[in-house]
């Protein structure tokens, strides 16, 4: 019988307030989104993405750095690190 498959789980969260300045330094490995609406985010390699009307409950597997105020209207984000 082969092993059982564990399930991926973050290793770290961390609440994300969206700013177009504040970069975090623990990049995030993907993001749960809180309230329904418009994300915009900083890729690890530097380009802003638009992410539109991304529902609440979602887990965004996007890495990242920023998530930027400009263009995003969702809320209560919370960054998960695997």
């Amino acid at each position: 019988m082969p092993a059982p498959v564990e399930p991926v789980t973050a290793q770290d969260a961390y609440a994300i307030t969206a700013s177009d300045t504040t970069v975090y330094q623990n990049a995030f490995s993907a993001l749960y989104i809180g309230t329904t609406g418009n994300i915009t985010i900083r890729t690890i390699r530097g380009n802003d993405v638009l992410f539109s009307g991304v529902p609440a409950g979602f887990i965004l597997p996007v890495k990242g750095d920023m998530v930027k105020s400009t263009g995003t209207t969702a809320a209560n984000l919370v960054g998960l690190v695997y």
